[in-house]
């Protein structure tokens, strides 16, 4: 192995240990989410210095918007010709943004987020989404319209959501 190779391959290994020793020693989260940006959960506040410890239940607090030009959504579960179903989403005045999932809130976009039987099972970034093994009998498939920040969107304290109740056989 010649020399540079050599330098470059300890550079790597010792380089990763000293990033990985500062950024434990300063506190940093992998968490995938970067909070430096201004958001509703707290305008000009100092992310960097907040317990985390309930970042799920910020994402499920409600933000709402006005009644006029609201978002809405329907969605339509049918089962598909190979396996599964194939669940189609449809909004009114919304836009799906996957380029700023976890950004800054702008209004009227974002993206969904889907449910079954009351369990998350992923987000949604377009109008299609496939269920895969949903388990026998009545099955719920619930969708919400989320910001960019993952709170679900809501008017008068409701949810802007649709579920559709099927039967699996």
């Amino acid at each position: 192995m010649n020399r540079g190779l050599s330098l470059f391959a300890i550079g790597l290994i010792f380089g990763g240990g000293l990033g990985f020793t500062v950024a434990a020693a300063g506190n940093s989260t992998l968490s995938g989410h970067d909070h430096s940006d201004e958001t509703q959960h707290g305008e000009g506040m100092d992310h960097s210095t907040m317990d985390h410890s309930n970042h799920a239940m910020m994402h499920d607090t409600p933000f709402e918007v006005a009644a006029e030009d609201a978002p809405e959504v329907s969605i339509m579960v049918m089962p598909d010709p190979m396996a599964g179903y194939n669940l189609h989403v449809m909004t009114k005045n919304f836009i799906f943004s996957p380029q700023n999932a976890s950004g800054k809130n702008v209004g009227g976009e974002g993206h969904a987020h889907v449910y079954v039987n009351g369990e998350k099972l992923g987000r949604l970034y377009g109008a299609w989404y496939h269920l895969d093994a949903l388990p026998n009998g009545e099955v719920e498939v619930k969708v919400t319209l989320n910001t960019n920040d993952h709170s679900p969107l809501s008017v008068d304290g409701t949810l802007i959501s649709a579920s559709q109740i099927l039967t699996v056989k």
